[in-house]
């Protein structure tokens, strides 16, 4: 996986160095966490709140053979009754879409601000997650307001293919992470590319990479 991404970014001609791989392991036990922070792995994604609290749990202390502590990334939709849970165990949330989230998350007790990605809707489909595109700035003023938040950058998923093109839809997140930059000049990250989409992602100046199924195999029946 690692030399596909660096392939990608060579073709991109972009530096490897810059890119952070994130390994989604949504469905996936918590030995198999453990696996790859033996392999050095130290930034791990999920979707799922519940799933990720119980898993920082247990594998609280973790560390790879650098001395890394995991990073947790929270990926998927947060129910804001739940932002204050998520603030115990996850050192940056990708899925910042409406400022009562961020409201949320500002009463949270964080030893350090968590790193904070405001997630835009490339579809018209109002049910997918992310702010829209007319959102972005205020959502991301009420960050830069918010002391238990850093405002990292911008986080999307790519329509789907019958939808549009991957690549079409990260040049347009391209955009709105310019628009972002205008604002905070230091909140430079595209959390963008999952599996089957990363080259484009890469192509388009993704900086947080989401990838599950190439590095973790299929998941388990999630039951």
């Amino acid at each position: 996986m690692r030399q596909g991404i660096e392939e990608a970014a060579r073709a991109a001609g972009r530096d490897p160095g810059e890119l952070t791989l994130i390994v989604v392991t949504k469905f996936h036990p918590a030995s198999l966490v453990r696996a790859l922070a033996a392999l050095g792995v130290r930034d791990v994604g999920e979707n799922r709140h519940q799933e990720a609290q119980a898993k920082a749990a247990e594998l609280a202390g973790l560390r790879t053979p650098d001395g890394d502590a995991l990073n947790w990334h929270f990926i998927g939709q947060l129910q804001t009754k739940k932002a204050r849970q998520a603030a115990q165990y996850a050192r940056a949330i990708h899925s910042i879409d409406r400022e009562r989230l961020v409201d949320a998350l500002a009463t949270a007790e964080t030893a350090s601000p968590i790193e904070a990605f405001v997630q835009v809707n490339l579809t018209d489909d109002p049910g997918r997650g992310g702010a829209a595109p007319d959102e972005i700035e205020r959502i991301a003023e009420r960050v830069l307001e918010t002391p238990t938040l850093e405002l990292r950058g911008i986080m999307a998923v790519a329509p789907l293919p019958e939808e549009e093109a991957a690549a079409g839809a990260f040049e347009r997140l391209h955009g709105y992470a310019d628009r972002l930059r205008a604002l905070a000049p230091t909140a430079t990250a595209i959390s963008a590319g999952m599996t089957h989409d990363y080259p484009e992602a890469i192509a388009a100046g993704a900086t947080h990479l989401r990838i599950g199924s190439a590095i973790t195999g299929n998941r388990p029946n999630a039951g």
